[in-house]
């Protein structure tokens, strides 16, 4: 086992130098939800069902594909990643029948990972529980050992699944996570997590369903564990440590009322039953569904819906053959019959409801079960059993806690819980931009004030304003950095997912190229991050094959940074771009900084984009020429030649995807402490301040990132409090990509650092009037161009 590469000290990430280590990091990959072959993104319904007889290998991307993500990873400045991998991939023929063909690939991923110098944290990942479910995560299997039959829900709408659904193309938008309160998801995440106090019945194989799935699904992920632990040049090398569980659910552990929607319940979108309206037509039963819809002003009712299954029940029947995965059932859990009715939730022969407030209260202790208490007892049960699994075989492993989403975090501090080498790892999305899919640069909601009772009425937390906007993200996401010290004991806090929506405004970039709403939204996010505090972030996501047409091949959604109907950003990391034989890199102490050209052009604003301001007219901001970027600017290939989308949809010149929103700088080994950092993108400045008990030794400098297409090296203006720094191209490793660095050799004490670089129009990628004038400000300055 390699010596750790990352230590956490305290709240703090160290590397091998002692230097405080931020990580900028990334979801990879979203491919990784749907298997290789057959090859069934979401939206195809052929060989759908045939959930034992699949492979995951070639997941997320081929081994000679893979140098091409992850160089394109490191250029775009990411240090870490949270490697998606899901429980079918590895257990989809039956309970304890791996697939070690993928787990081989996996190996081999995460080998070409090591040589890119990326910190990994494992992630078995789920959404809605399973693919069969609407999501993705679980093997088919589960759901019969559940007793439910995953080919009968669209009838009785146990679960909505765009594989199943009669016009893919009008899946509507983020329905699929309405599925946690649909009847499979609910059965499932009760029975995973707390079958044996509300299903005591449910025994398979000699222990209860609870045990059984807890069992296999944390075996499974000890595999894993093992292989790459054997592999011997892995653990700690490059997989720093493991998640718990992408965002678990209570299921209805803690339900007050069955028969009518919590309070807390705040999304809800189609048909939205009640959870015995769902125990209802799950058992083929007719009902009468309120409908809902999400507008500008948050969800409401639209109507009623009849559901109709016209008797097909969500249940396995009751000549269901259990050999086919080897289990014994118990002879008390009768197949054929709704698990609840059998545990006296409700009685089928007359369809009235007996115990409303069976899942309120705990069924020997009598206590009143809450959100709270389900993260402080069964969600804590759980991540236990996971925890000790995986240190078992990778001692010092950094282990990711993830509790649900936005809830109130365990009560861990000071307890035998409050584990040195644990990260809080929430998760955060600004709703109004997901389910909207439309960047409001007027007003946003603080979501998790409203959640916490911070306001006597919702209308209070409304902000208005893109500042207003932009502060309540950075707030939110300080606010539940804070709620993890004060509940989980002093921890590094990384969001492991945050992200926006491409396909706003009913895809109107993909038609223009105009991504300035995107950009404003992606821009928002991180500064939201950098003033947060937190240690770090993954972004959701990198995606391989995304396109225009389809986005991430799955529900619908589209958040993926690359696209193959996109054009990658510019990096200009050309010869021109480093240092001549002889010549010295550029370099500068507190009295010697570069100075910037103020050469800029002039643009016409698109007053039909839906992010127009006139407010943003008076300030045309335009791209600086430099002669190391001006050939990938001119030209920069994709990944692949070919596209998703109809071409006549497409604009004649694609645009970036608003990337130079998220290929910004940032520090990445800092000697002693960030106390703060941030990117002001509309001016191109970065700033930073840092607290040291002893000066930057000169093999150990502070070290920044700084992306070339914001910062061309001669262009760029450093300001200082002390010491000297240098810009550099990192040539360490050609596969790498080259890789722009600021080295900065600094007194102890406190320290600042500003950097402005050239300020470039945002969403949009150059036209040809502006790459000429590129050329014309190059010859105007007597450079060589290529």
């Amino acid at each position: 086992m390699a010596p750790l590469r990352l230590r956490i000290e305290g709240s703090i990430f160290r590397d091998t130098k002692n230097r405080e280590v931020t990580l900028r990091g990334i979801n990879c990959a979203a491919d990784a939800k749907f298997p290789t072959n057959p090859n069934i993104p979401s939206h195809l319904p052929d060989r759908f069902f045939d959930g034992d007889e699949l492979s995951f290998v070639g997941r997320p991307f081929s081994i000679g594909e893979a140098h091409t993500h992850f160089s394109r990873l490191k250029r775009w400045g990411y240090n870490c990643m949270r490697y998606i991998w899901t429980w079918e991939a590895l257990e989809h023929a039956g309970p304890g029948r791996y697939d070690d063909e993928w787990v081989q690939h996996t190996i081999e991923v995460l080998r070409l990972a090591k040589g890119y110098g990326f910190y990994v944290w494992m992630d078995p990942h789920q959404d809605v529980w399973s693919r069969f479910t609407g999501g993705s995560g679980a093997p088919m299997w589960t759901l019969y050992a559940a007793g439910l039959n995953p080919r009968t829900f669209v009838p009785n709408e146990a679960a909505i699944v765009h594989n199943t659904y009669p016009d893919p193309a009008k899946f509507p938008k983020m329905i699929w996570s309405t599925n946690y309160t649909r009847l499979a998801c609910q059965v499932m995440f009760t029975l995973f997590f707390a079958g044996r106090d509300f299903a005591p019945k449910a025994i398979i194989d000699g222990k209860n369903i609870q045990d059984y799935l807890q069992d296999r699904f944390v075996a499974a992920c000890k595999h894993l564990a093992q292989k790459v632990h054997d592999a011997g040049d892995l653990e700690n090398d490059v997989v720093i440590g493991w998640e718990s569980m992408n965002e678990p659910n209570r299921g209805l552990v803690g339900w007050p009322d069955l028969t009518t929607i919590p309070s807390e319940q705040k999304l809800q979108k189609g048909t939205s039953p009640t959870a015995w309206q769902a125990i209802l037509t799950g058992s083929g039963r007719a009902c009468e569904i309120d409908t809902w819809d999400f507008g500008g002003l948050g969800p409401y009712k639209s109507g009623t819906q009849l559901v109709d299954p016209k008797g097909v029940s969500a249940w396995l029947p009751a000549d269901y053959d259990d050999s086919r995965y080897d289990w014994k059932r118990d002879p008390g859990w009768k197949l054929g019959e709704c698990l609840w009715a059998q545990h006296g939730v409700w009685d089928p022969t007359t369809d009235t409801i007996l115990k409303k407030e069976y899942f309120a209260k705990h069924p020997t202790s009598n206590k009143k079960i809450d959100y709270e208490f389900f993260t402080n007892n069964y969600f804590m049960e759980y991540y236990r059993r996971h925890r000790k699994a995986i240190t078992s075989i990778h001692e010092g492993a950094v282990m990711f806690c993830q509790p649900p989403v936005l809830e109130i975090p365990p009560s861990l501090k000071g307890t035998e819980d409050d584990d040195p080498n644990m990260v809080y790892s929430p998760h955060y999305y600004d709703g109004v931009t997901l389910m909207t899919k439309k960047w409001n640069r007027y007003w946003n909601v603080d979501v998790f004030g409203l959640l916490r009772g911070h306001y006597y009425s919702p209308a209070f937390a409304i902000k208005v304003g893109e500042t207003a906007i932009r502060n309540c993200f950075k707030e939110q996401l300080y606010a539940i950095r804070k709620e993890g010290i004060d509940y989980m004991g002093t921890h590094p806090c990384v969001f492991t997912e945050i992200g926006i929506p491409y396909d706003m405004d009913d895809k109107y970039a993909y038609k223009t190229g105009d991504y300035m709403s995107q950009s404003l939204a992606m821009d928002a996010n991180h500064f939201a991050i950098e003033g947060s505090g937190v240690n770090g972030f993954a972004l959701w996501v990198y995606m391989t094959k995304n396109n225009h047409e389809w986005g991430d091949l799955w529900n619908g959604e589209d958040l993926s940074i690359f696209s193959v109907d996109d054009t990658p950003l510019p990096l200009s990391y050309t010869n021109q771009s480093q240092p001549s034989a002889g010549e010295e890199p550029s370099h500068g102490d507190i009295s010697k900084s570069p100075t910037a050209s103020s050469a800029s052009l002039a643009h016409s604003p698109d007053r039909s984009s839906p992010s127009f301001s006139a407010s943003r007219t008076s300030a045309p901001e335009s791209p600086f020429v430099h002669p190391s970027n001006l050939k990938s600017s001119l030209k920069t290939p994709s990944i692949s030649s070919t596209t998703g989308t109809p071409s006549h949809l497409l604009a004649d010149t694609p645009g970036f995807r608003a990337a130079e929103a998220y290929v910004r700088p940032s520090p990445i080994a800092t000697v002693g402490n960030v106390t703060s950092y941030g990117f002001d993108l509309r001016n191109a400045a970065f700033t930073m301040t840092l607290t040291s008990d002893k000066p930057a030794s000169e093999d150990c400098p502070t070290e920044i990132f700084l992306p070339e297409f914001h910062f061309p090296k001669e262009s760029a203006q450093v300001e200082v409090s002390g010491g000297k720094w240098s810009i550099e191209v990192d040539e360490s490793d050609d596969r790498h990509g080259l890789i722009q660095k600021l080295r900065w050799w600094h007194g102890e004490g406190e320290q600042s650092l500003k950097i402005v670089g050239a300020k470039r129009r945002q969403g949009v990628r150059l036209g040809k009037e502006e790459e000429e004038g590129y050329l014309e400000q190059c010859n105007q300055r007597k450079c060589a161009v290529m």
